[in-house]
Order: C-alpha cells, then structure tokens, then sequence
C-alpha cells in the first residue's frame, strides 16, 4: 500500500490508495457472478427435461359401427400434431402427450362422422371415450334374376326403403337397381299372368354390393271378362265406351282405346284374385258420352 502526504495546512493528512485491493476484489466477483451463472444455466436445463418427459398422456376412443371405423384415419392438433389409422373394431389411440387442449378429427373415404371433431383437453390424466359414429355415403347395388325368361323378360321390379325405384327385367330375366345407400330395402317383382317365389324380398345394404336376389315365375290362369248390353234408344248414337274399376262406385277408367260399335266387349287384361266394376257410356259423333249406366260386378277367382 502506498502512502501518500497531502500538505494542507497546519494538519497533514495520510490518503490510502485503494487500487490493488479493488482489482482483487472485482475479481472474486466476477468469479462468484460466473459460478452462480452456470448454476443457473443447469438448473435452467434440469426444468425443460422434466418438462418433455412429462408428455406421458394418451387419448383414446372408437368409431363405430366397425364399417366405417375399420382403416379410418384420425388426426390430432393443438399442443402437438400426431396420426393414427383405427384398429379393425374401429379403436384408435394417441400416445405421448403432454397436458393441453387437442382436436381429434376421423375420416374415411364413403363415410361422415358425427361429430365431425372432438376438443379434447388434458389435465394430468388419460382421456379415454372420445368416440364417433361413422356413417356410410357409398352407394351400392341390388341385382338378381327372375326365370324362367317367359315370367323374367320384360318383369317389373319395385324398390321400397330408404330409396323408392323401378326396375325393368331384361330380356334374360335379369335386374339391377344402383346408387343406393346402407339399409334395408324390399324388391317386389310384377308381371301381368305370372306369379312369383318368393312374393318379395328383404335386402340389406352394408358396406358392400348385393346380388343374386333371384325370383321364380309361375304362369297364372288367363281370364277375361266377356261383357253385354243393350242399344241405346237414342238414334244418333255411333259406338260405346266401356270403364272398370276395383272400387266399387268410383274411380273408373276407360278400357277400350276407341269406341265400340257392338254390343259385346270382352277385357282380357284383368288379372287374379281381383273384383272389378264396369259401367259403359253411349258415345255421339261428337264424341260426347251419356251418364254411366248400372255398374256390373265381375269376380276373378
């Protein structure tokens, strides 16, 4: 240490010069700052390793039915992104997350899902149930034959369900209906002097076309309805028309395509099973029609 004398005055003062001794000080605090700055630096590191392996988490959940969950694939945002497809029961699981709010999303071609998303928030625990319901958009077929061709060609085939539609039978019996949707449906065959075996079917659409829903034709009795009446009084009558209905008193419907100009008409076209009701009017060169005469019943056994 120096010691320096400062003449002022009758009093002579000593100033210690304080140089060495602040160089050794400030050193030994920059060695404590270094020392407590990399202590902080590896506390620093501990903090964000705990943090990662704390994404422990998983999220779970089904689509059913197993149709439209099979092979789905299922996306999750938010926190973290991540894919899973959905086992063959339509189960799907998202592992190694940590806590925050997600968004799970299911798709699949042919199917819509309620709901279309899920939020999902975890908080320190799995999430399991977060589940859908698929629904089928794909269109499928029903297909079959009708034999043998004399009751097939030419049949009419009539859907019900969740689709109304007509079909006609080809020439070798055969049907298609298309672009249906997943349910159940009835296919009911029709032709004039055939029967058929079975009477109708059920059919039911799931994931996958349907076909050889087949019918077998039986021949029907041919009957006819021979009918006569007497001449109107009335000169200036040129012909007759003649009308039948299944409802007694109402709802008739002319048979014949122009006037008849006897007295005698014979209805091939009723068919089995029915009763029917006819009336005829008097027709004038104009065309005009008289009132309906009496109704006559006719039984078809």
């Amino acid at each position: 240490m120096n010691v320096v004398s400062v003449n002022a005055g009758p009093h002579a003062f000593r100033r210690k010069s304080y140089s060495g001794e602040r160089c050794f000080v400030w050193a030994i605090l920059l060695l404590v700052l270094a020392l407590t700055w990399g202590c902080g630096g590896v506390t620093s590191g501990n903090s964000a390793q705990a943090t990662a392996s704390a994404g422990n988490f998983a999220i779970s959940g089904a689509i059913s039915p197993s149709a439209g969950g099979n092979g789905a694939a299922l996306t999750l945002s938010g926190v973290s992104t991540a894919s899973a497809t959905a086992d063959s029961s339509g189960n799907y699981t998202f592992t190694a997350l940590a806590n925050g709010t997600y968004v799970v999303a299911p798709s699949h071609a042919g199917y819509v899902y309620t709901p279309a998303t899920q939020a999902v928030t975890i908080n320190g625990t799995n999430v399991t149930g977060v589940n859908f319901t698929a629904t089928s958009q794909q269109t499928f077929s029903i297909s079959g034959t009708i034999s043998p061709i004399t009751g097939g060609s030419g049949a009419t085939l009539t859907l019900s369900g969740p689709a109304a539609a007509t079909s006609t039978s080809s020439s070798a019996g055969t049907y298609t209906f298309t672009g249906l949707l997943s349910g159940s449906y009835t296919v009911t065959p029709t032709s004039r002097g055939f029967s058929y075996t079975p009477p109708s079917q059920q059919v039911t659409l799931s994931a996958a076309n349907v076909a050889a829903i087949n019918f077998t034709a039986t021949p029907q009795a041919v009957h006819s309805v021979s009918l006569t009446w007497s001449s109107s009084p009335t000169a200036t009558v040129t012909g007759y028309n003649v009308y039948r209905t299944t409802i007694s008193g109402s709802l008739f419907a002319r048979v014949n395509s122009s006037p008849v100009t006897g007295l005698v008409y014979t209805d091939s076209t009723v068919q089995n099973g029915l009763t029917y009701y006819f009336v005829t009017t008097a027709v004038d060169p104009n065309g005009g029609e008289s009132v309906f005469s009496n109704q006559v019943p006719a039984i078809i056994p």
